[in-house]
């Protein structure tokens, strides 16, 4: 039995938070015994949702790493995100680890504190997972990595959401939905506008908005200037969205960088078309006008959420290819195979 130390700096529940927990469950029974080690917080509800082993940190720091090192002792070390995998290779020590990042930060893209940091963690990984092929080009020095380097799309266990979906009693009746945190890589105030704009088309259209952040009081200040709020309710964070997902028309996301959006493969796996922002990985998962529609700017994003919203043809149809996507990607056999394939080639 091989152990796996998964590392998080964030103590709340979102997408690499959601992408880690998939990891852990899809290994449950094998040869692998994993832990999920992060600060202490609102994580520690998830995870015991899901029956998963937690090591709390008391701060994220490279101290608490090796002392948690030093007491597990695990064969290989998964760090989860630039920032985790740079304290990682301070506290590592000997024991191989394994980089994953999530994202397509702005500030890894050019020469800067974040990029130079990383690169010492890049260095001294044994291997990299990128979550889209847009957050691997992004890193500033990705071309001195290549050669360790491979694209990983997150994938979720369809059957196991649908099951999460039917605990929900509760009914919903909105036409959008936005699922995610209200904070700056989200770009939450796009989102207001772009709903002001939908409202003039629609006035009568239902929106939701579940998902809590540092910018939600902002955002809710934001939509009351713009006298939003008849049509938009704000449900603060919902550990089980999907059935709120799957009742309405479409999701909604204006970010502006992501990885593979876990949200986003949720949606697809219920039948819900995206609209969204052309942003890193979602180029990747919706296929314009196909399966959602992708653009740059407010007014068409606005339009076309109005197009599913009033056309019940196109919608059925956009669900229909959103489905047939979702069961290319998903697939979770050879997203765990690469996973073993790397932990091999470590220890």
């Amino acid at each position: 039995m091989k152990t796996v130390l998964h590392i998080l700096p964030s103590n709340s529940f979102s997408g690499a938070e959601n992408v880690v927990c998939q990891i852990i469950k899809m290994f449950s029974g094998s040869d692998y015994k994993m832990y999920y080690c992060s600060p202490d917080g609102r994580i520690r509800d998830a995870l015991e949702e899901n029956n998963i082993d937690f090591l709390p940190l008391r701060e994220f720091s490279v101290k608490e790493l090796k002392r948690v090192i030093s007491e597990t002792k695990p064969d290989i070390i998964h760090a989860h995100d630039m920032r985790a995998g740079f304290y990682v290779s301070l506290a590592c020590g000997k024991i191989p680890f394994v980089s994953h990042v999530h994202n397509n930060n702005f500030d890894s893209r050019g020469l800067s504190l974040k990029s130079l940091l990383f690169y010492h963690a890049a260095k001294k990984a044994k291997h990299i997972f990128w979550v889209s092929e847009s957050s691997f080009e992004g890193y500033k020095f990705h071309d001195r990595f290549k050669d360790k380097s491979s694209v990983l799309y997150n994938v979720i266990d369809k059957a196991a959401l649908i099951k999460k979906m039917e605990t929900d009693s509760s009914e919903y009746d909105f036409d959008i939905a936005y699922v995610g945190r209200l904070t700056e890589p989200k770009d939450p105030i796009r989102l207001m506008n772009v709903f002001a704009e939908i409202i003039k088309m629609a006035p009568d259209v239902k929106i939701a908005v579940a998902g809590t952040g540092d910018m939600a009081e902002q955002t809710k200040s934001f939509a009351k200037q713009l006298s939003i709020t008849d049509n938009v309710k704000f449900l603060g964070f919902m550990s089980n969205p999907y059935k709120l997902l799957y009742s309405s028309k479409l999701m909604i996301m204006t970010s502006r960088w992501e990885g593979t959006p876990m949200c986003a493969l949720e949606a697809m796996a219920l039948g819900v078309p995206i609209v969204s922002t052309p942003t890193d990985g979602l180029c990747e998962l919706v296929d314009d006008g196909k399966t959602g529609f992708l653009s740059s700017d407010d007014a068409v994003l606005a339009e076309k959420c109005t197009d599913i919203i009033k056309n019940a043809g196109l919608r059925q149809t956009l669900s229909e290819n959103t489905l047939k996507k979702a069961d290319e990607l998903l697939l979770i056999p050879a997203y765990k195979a690469a996973l073993d394939e790397v932990y091999r080639q470590c220890m």
